[in-house]
């Protein structure tokens, strides 16, 4: 009787702290709504709900590491429950991961029919093939931004300086094609620069305590390398945290 008795008082704990939770979310205080989540989690870690709610709290901060985190946990706890991909597929298309967005959501659209999770798997399809098509289309804009530069510069050459330095063909040929190559370098250059800007926005925030161990502080899930699906297993997707001599290094090298 004690053992039910206990069990009851936690659930019933369990249960207020969500609900304020849900009230904070609901008045926009995300904040005080983690604190709520992370309590309900300490005394029931097996809810995959609260991992989600926790979640969805945390994407409203632009905390996009930890709301992943929670949205892999909701689906390792219940892999059948659509909501939990559902989440994971929000963080990533906050994170302009579209690609991986669109994986999430197909998952959950195929788990629950429901026509807002087509909507977004359409979203999320459109939003990754304009993606790809700028990704793909910024080198040669580059390459056009120099090659109109080039042309300036030979026709400023002619028309404005005294002693035109660029008169022979070959070498205006020349000074055309080594600015175009150079908006081309640079157009490849701004595109890895945009791509390891979306990696950065879910890489683990620097530790500069030392304190690897999340659930240790405040709950947040630790890192699994994979999500159970039935016999089928789910990679998971990680990002390593860091140490605190990795973290010092990686904001040094930031600042310089």
């Amino acid at each position: 009787k004690q053992g039910r008795s206990k069990m009851s008082t936690n659930t019933e704990k369990v249960t207020e702290l969500r609900e304020r939770g849900n009230e904070c979310v609901r008045a926009g205080n995300y904040a005080e709504a983690i604190i709520h989540y992370s309590h309900a989690i300490k005394s029931d870690s097996s809810s995959p709900q609260l991992y989600s709610n926790r979640s969805y709290a945390f994407l409203k901060l632009q905390q996009y590491y930890h709301a992943l985190e929670d949205a892999n946990e909701a689906i390792r706890l219940d892999p059948g429950w659509a909501k939990g991909y559902f989440r994971r597929g929000e963080v990533e298309f906050a994170t302009s991961h579209f690609g991986q967005a669109l994986e999430s959501y197909r998952r959950a659209s195929q788990l629950q029919n429901d026509p807002t999770l087509l909507e977004c798997v359409l979203r999320a399809n459109r939003e990754m093939t304009r993606q790809q098509k700028v990704d793909q289309q910024t080198p040669w804009v580059g390459a056009g931004i120099g090659l109109i530069l080039g042309v300036l510069v030979v026709v400023g050459d002619a028309i404005i300086a005294k002693e035109s330095v660029l008169t022979h063909p070959i070498l205006q040929s020349v000074v055309t094609i080594m600015f175009s190559l150079l908006g081309l370098g640079l157009g490849f250059c701004y595109r890895i620069y945009n791509q390891n800007q979306r990696k950065a926005l879910l890489e683990p925030p620097l530790d500069f305590l030392g304190i690897d161990d999340g659930d240790a502080r405040n709950g947040v899930s630790g890192a699994r390398e994979k999500v159970g699906s039935g016999d089928e297993g789910e990679e998971r997707r990680h990002h390593p945290r860091y140490n605190k001599a990795q973290a010092r290094h990686r904001y040094k090298k930031g600042k310089s």
